[in-house]
């Protein structure tokens, strides 16, 4: 089937589903094949379940004339998208990095929403599934879409530029992250800036924070950039005040304190307010929409239980996002600071080497009090003042007999470890 007939049918549908548990009626559905799954098999269960259309690449998949069969259900999917982005018109703006993609595509969402009609990727999905998803998801009538693009090897943010083709785009920074997939540092820097390229090649626009060198080094010979940060000679400049623990900085001759903690959010933020001013949102609306931004679902939560305040940053980790957390807690005005440190992953032949600088570095700035958990973090060498822990179960039995009254807890790992549990305990 074409894509251009498809789409008089996804025009028709309420919506787009690749999962026959959270499909919504008349949607179209796409049958997606895993490793461990073929969604051809559902299809029966996906018009039951409100479908209006159905697409699959098993010819034992059509059931009536509402199915459509396709060579390869992902790559219609993709294609769909990216045919579905060039028709509405919508102004894209796209962002990589290794951390704080979530926060600052946040960031950007709540400054632009206050003067524009705004959508912009939901949760997590930044992968060559969850981009098109995304993509489908935007309507004409928006002004802008913002599209998070994660990656954990070569080609793949190229891949996802190409199905989003966007209008502006940003890179948060370079970091040791997905190493064992990239390929170590300079293969997530080359990986990630791919998103560049993209941009370079189409003529396109990049967002680019002059304080960060490496970034700087990878648009030396670009034409079209907008720039941001503390000097002077940016576009827009954007001043670090402070970050105690929340990060304060000033914009305009406007001080804009945010609730978010750490410095290394600073840049995050700082990007938000770069592409507000280029789209003439007014200071104020600026202002107000990151003094009243909350950061979420387990990424730096300050949460109070009692007299006890714990940073909940439990959504994900790698040795670089763990290092900031840490100098961040480490220059706090706080007593009885508590670490709680999950394994971190995905980082190949350097996980050991990675992990035993975190529990180094954890040593040498840290009276006492930290809780190194999972089988890698395990195997490093430290003193008497860490405990080890080879699963949370363990840890467990440890929490129950913990006195944290009146303390600063750090809680931070990769999300395989989940050490949001920790909270039931304190």
């Amino acid at each position: 089937m074409k894509i251009e007939a498809l789409y008089e049918r996804f025009k028709e549908s309420s919506s787009v589903s690749t999962d026959t548990r959270k499909l919504s009626k008349d949607c179209i559905y796409f049958a997606l094949k895993g490793d461990n799954f073929d969604g051809n098999k559902f299809v029966s269960q996906a018009f039951e379940s409100g479908a209006k259309y159905c697409v699959v690449d098993d010819k034992n998949g059509v059931l009536n004339n509402n199915c459509f069969l396709v060579e390869d259900v992902l790559n219609t999917l993709q294609k769909l998208a990216t045919y579905h982005r060039n028709n509405i018109g919508v102004t894209i703006v796209s962002l990589t990095g290794s951390n704080g993609k979530t926060t600052t595509k946040e960031l950007i969402n709540v400054v632009l929403s206050t003067t524009f009609k705004v959508k912009a990727t939901k949760g997590n999905l930044n992968n060559h599934i969850g981009v098109p998803l995304t993509l489908l998801s935007f309507t004409e009538d928006l002004d802008f879409g913002i599209v998070e693009m994660g990656a954990n090897h070569q080609k793949e943010i190229e891949f996802l530029s190409n199905i989003a083709q966007p209008d502006y785009g940003l890179i948060t920074n370079f970091g040791k992250a997905h190493l064992e997939g990239f390929g170590g540092v300079e293969g997530v820097i080359k990986g990630k800036s791919e998103l560049y390229v993209h941009l370079k090649e189409h003529q396109k626009t990049v967002f680019i924070n002059t304080d960060d060198s490496k970034q700087v080094k990878q648009i030396e010979d670009f034409e079209n950039i907008i720039t941001f940060g503390s000097n002077e000679n940016n576009d827009c400049i954007v001043e670090f005040v402070e970050a105690n623990p929340f990060v304060s900085l000033k914009y305009d001759g406007v001080d804009i304190h945010s609730q978010l903690i750490g410095d290394y959010n600073y840049g995050n933020i700082a990007v938000a307010v770069a592409i507000g001013r280029y789209f003439k949102v007014s200071t104020d609306s600026i202002k107000k929409a990151i003094e009243n931004y909350l950061p979420d679902n387990n990424r730096s939560e300050i949460i109070e239980k009692g007299n006890t305040k714990i940073i909940l940053d439990a959504y994900n980790a790698n040795p670089t996002s763990m290092l900031a957390a840490l100098n961040n807690l480490n220059q706090l005005n706080a007593k009885n600071k508590h670490l709680f440190l999950g394994d971190m992953f995905e980082l190949g032949k350097d996980d050991q080497k990675e992990h035993q600088i975190i529990a180094d570095f954890a040593e040498d700035n840290f009276d006492d009090n930290i809780f190194l958990i999972g089988e890698i973090f395990f195997k490093t060498k430290t003193n008497n003042k860490t405990s080890k822990f080879k699963s949370f179960d363990e840890l467990k039995a440890v929490l129950k007999n913990l006195d944290l009254n009146d303390s600063t807890v750090l809680i931070k790992g990769s999300r395989g470890m989940a050490l949001e549990r920790i909270l039931e305990f304190l």
